[in-house]
């Protein structure tokens, strides 16, 4: 009997905003997949992640459809971590049962007769027979959650990528590897000379076609994504995520990069997570850490109302397409969001919405026409079109930040 996945969202949703403003949750990266990806992965699963895509998203992510078969289908929330002891329960479901954990669906598996209702009328668990998780289950509650959980996921993932094998060091004469058994470099990578990978405190790992520039210093546990470049003397620190096709410089620490954005320059950034396209000026700093060490505040997306983090480490969340100029200053717990121009000379605010642009003579709306014109500038120079779906996602979004 054929089995699909589909992903649906809950009332968690806005925490993970700017971030999912232009993307479903389960397109979250963490660790070297993203959250949609792990799922299939451990469900066996081949098919694209999809699932129940929000309006302003249609026609850029795989959204599920009708099924005419006796198709099984797995409903899954991405904010849970799979694990064996999670996957087994679930794959373990009678057809037409919920697993939850407090009071959160975790994940049902229904018939594609249950399924076609769900497309139409919305989830309705109270139907199905529910039974409680038996093993804890790992969260994601808010955006930081999950560079925090980065380095463990880092480590799940090449565990899940098993044909990934250790660096053969007398490939890469020029470069030095420490505890080699845990750097795991896939085909193509490069690693010009000096270059130092340590991976004494966690893995390593290098995707397809990535280069390692000259000096670079990196530290486990940390991913760096095929096509992804370190630029001449970066410093990067564990827990942290190199997406597909980024480029990075500087000092980096505990950071989620998602694919095409750039900090290709000398600059600090911290327990920080960037969405796809966006670029960061030269000397671009993020702090991360109060003076005072007390808990960072953020302010949430939907209300602005701050609110206590409960973290002592909280840096920049920023949504796609948004760039900062040279010497950009981003205070502790900034959040930004998509397509905002960033070139004041002092401290940006700390909430900042999207479509902004900020200079020395204060903040204004970045005009649409000009935001699509530098988007569309800049994905060309990757060879990614800009489809009028994906203008029509800005377009709403622009709309709605008026």
């Amino acid at each position: 009997m054929a089995e699909i996945t589909v992903y649906f969202e809950d009332n968690f949703l806005k925490n993970f905003h700017p971030l999912t403003l232009t993307r479903p949750l389960f397109d979250l990266r963490l660790g070297i997949l993203t959250l949609g990806e792990k799922w299939n992965h451990d469900l066996e699963i081949e098919n694209k992640p999809s699932g129940i895509v929000r309006h302003p998203l249609n026609g850029l992510f795989s959204e599920s459809e009708v099924l005419h078969d006796d198709t099984i289908a797995y409903w899954i929330n991405p904010r849970v971590l799979p694990d064996k002891h999670v996957v087994n329960a679930v794959q373990n479901l009678a057809i037409n049962s919920a697993c939850l954990h407090d009071n959160s669906l975790i994940a049902a598996k229904i018939d594609h007769k249950t399924h076609n209702r769900w497309l139409s009328n919305g989830i309705d668990y109270t139907e199905l027979k529910q039974v409680e998780a038996n093993q804890s289950c790992s969260l994601l509650s808010n955006s930081w959650d999950l560079f925090q959980q980065n380095g463990q996921e880092i480590k799940n993932d090449i565990k899940r990528l098993n044909h990934v094998k250790p660096v053969n060091p007398d490939d890469f004469p020029g470069a030095t590897f420490v505890n080699s058994e845990q750097i795991f470099v896939r085909e193509g990578a490069t690693f010009e000379p000096g270059t130092i990978i340590i991976a004494d405190d966690g893995p390593v790992y290098i995707g397809k076609n990535a280069r390692i520039m000259a000096q670079s210093v990196i530290r486990g546990t940390t991913a760096v994504c095929d096509h992804a470049t370190v630029k001449m003397g970066a410093k990067i620190y564990g827990d942290t995520t190199i997406g597909p096709v980024c480029k990075v410089g500087g000092e980096i620490a505990s950071v989620i990069f998602h694919s095409y954005s750039n900090k290709a320059h000398d600059g600090f950034t911290g327990n920080s997570i960037f969405g796809q396209w966006c670029n960061l000026g030269a000397d671009t700093n993020t702090s991360n850490l109060k003076n005072n060490y007390s808990n960072i505040r953020i302010n949430d997306w939907e209300s602005g109302e701050e609110i206590d983090t409960g973290q002592q480490f909280l840096g920049t969340i920023m949504g796609d397409h948004s760039k900062t100029g040279i010497n950009a200053m981003l205070t502790t717990g900034t959040v930004c969001g998509v397509s905002c121009n960033l070139f004041a000379v002092e401290y940006h605010p700390k909430l900042i919405r999207s479509f902004s642009w900020l200079s020395n003579n204060g903040a204004a709306t970045y005009r649409f026409d000009k935001a699509i014109s530098a988007m569309q500038k800049m994905m060309a120079r990757r060879d990614i079109e800009l489809t009028p779906a994906y203008r029509n996602m800005m377009k709403s979004i622009f709309e709605s930040s008026e």
